[in-house]
């Protein structure tokens, strides 16, 4: 059994169910999917896709993921920044608001959640770990501002399109003479109105006297009451006649029974935009899961995570659904709503399931400016410009990869701007690792710690060369090594010693262990000794394999102290208390010191 939980939480949690448990889920259900109702609708509309296909994509994927998931409060369903993939991905494969449209979204679906299943079986969850933080903040941002002009046309009821920022501010400029007053009072009165819910409502509230359960809920509730004024007021006033957008025939019933597409062209058209939907998918609900298990010193595993959201995908693709992931906001909200376990995700499908059978004839008038305003509230949370000058201050290559996937996401469209931030985050990566912080080290005084000499006044000698490399070794810095050693013997004649200081090294692979044969056989003819220090069990069990041990023209020690302390009192014509203050700088040269 415990094995079997492993890979199916919900027998681990739902045999410790109790009616506290049950008595918060409930009321965290409620909340989420009072809340969950205007988002489902108006992220199915960000994807180009029919209002119901939201609440669809919202019932069955959060029930797989109760079952398969490990956290206890991630509200898996539609998303802002996962819808807006799915509307690039999906109108280059076919018409928005065709047969063809569903099928392809559905069957992205599909593919993202067989991606991430299979990297959830075969525990390759760390590969989202190549795409740093930055990045994603980054390209996070720049889709907040697609957007939320993408949404522009809605509240000004004129016609645009385009999936980058240019092309769709074109498209607004095109058009705004066809700009539709009605639309536009209704768009901005909503957007407004929302706006002021996010921080005015609740004060608003408690100062009725109301319980804090009922403010908490009633403050949750803007959305939902933005749509219902707004949905009166047009059918009252006759605002369909006038030019207003407005949701119209929203099937009730079920979710269908959907299959996805095999056809091979679709799958190889959809194969990159899945890829890139379930590594963003992931990474963000990720971190949001493990920020909310934080709080409650719970366990996350990232693996199974991913079992869990390919599960909701495949569901979503099922039902009739597209591309979910675990959101943010809801998840925040299902947090501080008091779910205690994934059963309060199960609670808010069945009162999806509610409202999908008995609820959307009344939404037959609501405004599609109204589902707008709803999705730039949501979204401009998302925008986050202080990384651009957080991440010049700390770090230009950071910097450079968050200015790339901004521009690139903003010029030429999700997909582009995602796809640079994740080899930008990898070619970042490699350049790092190739190029390792290595440190010409030093005798603090009286003392048997060594530091830097650019850093620390330290005692040296001109005969030893002590070398602290901060990085394991690998095929690709392995040749940096090299030139650094070979750089610094040519410039200092006097030198007898080599001591390679492997305290932070936690590997050497085949590529660095020929370097390390090289810079000994080299070192052995112009006669001066490779010694190492401070070697890592592991690493040194490896050597121990090797034949490099046998061939060392040097030794092996345990500290750095002891291993310049003995080659000190070796050297004859230098007495073991012959250091010398020396600052080796190294700047002008191909190997940087710092």
């Amino acid at each position: 059994m415990p094995k079997l939980s492993r890979y199916l939480p919900v027998l681990d949690w739902g045999a410790r169910y109790s009616r506290a448990d049950l008595s918060g889920d409930l009321i965290a259900a409620i909340i989420v999917t009072i809340m969950l109702i205007p988002q489902s609708l108006a992220y199915a509309l960000l994807a180009g896709l029919p209002p119901e296909a939201g609440i669809y994509a919202s019932i069955v994927p959060i029930v797989l993921y109760a079952l398969f998931g490990t956290s206890r409060a991630l509200a898996v369903g539609p998303v802002a920044v996962v819808s807006l993939m799915t509307a690039a991905a999906v109108g280059e494969v076919a018409q928005t608001g065709t047969a063809g449209y569903a099928v392809a979204a559905l069957t992205l679906a599909g593919l993202s959640g067989g991606m991430l299943l299979a990297l959830g079986v075969f525990r390759l969850g760390f590969l989202a770990n190549f795409l740093s933080h930055p990045v994603i903040a980054g390209f996070i941002t720049a889709s907040g501002i697609l957007i939320a002009v993408s949404q522009l046309r809605y509240i000004l009821g004129i016609d645009g399109g385009g999936h980058a920022l240019p092309e769709m501010l074109t498209s607004l400029l095109r058009n705004i003479a066809d700009l539709n007053i009605p639309t536009l009072i209704v768009g901005v009165g909503a957007t407004a109105f929302l706006f002021w819910v996010r921080k005015g409502l609740m004060p608003l509230l408690q100062k009725t006297g109301l319980p804090a359960g009922a403010v908490n809920v009633l403050s949750k509730a803007g959305p939902v009451l933005a749509i219902a004024v707004t949905t009166a007021a047009t059918a009252i006033l006759d605002l369909g006649d006038n030019g207003v957008a407005i949701v119209g025939v929203v099937p009730q019933g079920l979710p269908p029974l959907t299959l996805p597409s095999l056809a091979p062209e679709l799958l190889g058209t959809l194969l990159l935009p899945a890829l890139l939907i379930s590594v963003i998918g992931f990474v963000e609900s990720i971190s949001v899961a493990q920020t909310l298990a934080a709080k409650k010193r719970q366990r996350i595993d990232p693996d199974q995570e991913l079992i869990g959201l390919g599960a909701a995908n495949i569901g979503a693709a099922l039902s009739g659904g597209f591309p979910v992931t675990g959101g943010f906001s809801r998840s925040v909200v299902n947090y501080d709503a008091g779910a205690k376990t994934p059963a309060a995700g199960a609670y808010t499908a069945v009162g999806l399931l509610i409202a999908s059978l008995f609820l959307t004839p009344l939404i037959y008038f609501l405004p599609k400016a109204t589902l707008a305003a709803t999705i730039i509230v949501a979204v401009l949370s998302l925008v986050d410009l202080s990384i651009i000058k957080r991440t010049w201050t700390y770090s230009k290559a950071d910097f450079a990869a968050v200015s790339i996937t901004i521009a690139l996401t903003l010029g030429l469209g999700v997909e582009i701007g995602v796809s640079a931030g994740v080899a930008v985050s990898v070619l970042i990566h490699l350049y790092r690792s190739s190029r390792p912080h290595m440190a010409v080290v030093g005798r603090v005084p009286g003392t048997e710690h060594f530091r830097n000499v650019n850093r620390h006044k330290v005692e040296t000698r001109d005969d030893i060369i002590s070398l602290r490399v901060d990085e394991s070794l690998y095929f690709a810095n392995a040749r940096f090594l090299e030139d650094c050693i070979y750089d610094m013997v040519a410039r200092q004649p006097a030198v007898r010693h080599v001591i390679l200081m492997c305290s932070a090294v936690n590997e050497i692979d085949m590529s660095a262990l020929e370097s390390l044969e090289a810079i000994n056989m080299r070192l052995r003819d112009q006669n001066v000794s490779f010694h190492l220090s401070e070697v890592k069990g592991p690493v040194m069990d490896r050597l121990k394999r090797s034949h490099f041990l046998a061939v060392l023209t040097g030794q092996v020690f345990l500290s750095h102290h002891l291993a310049v302390s003995a080659l000190s009192a070796s050297l004859v014509d230098h007495p073991p208390d012959g250091f010398a203050d020396l600052h080796f700088v190294a700047r002008d040269q191909s190997c940087d010191l710092p």
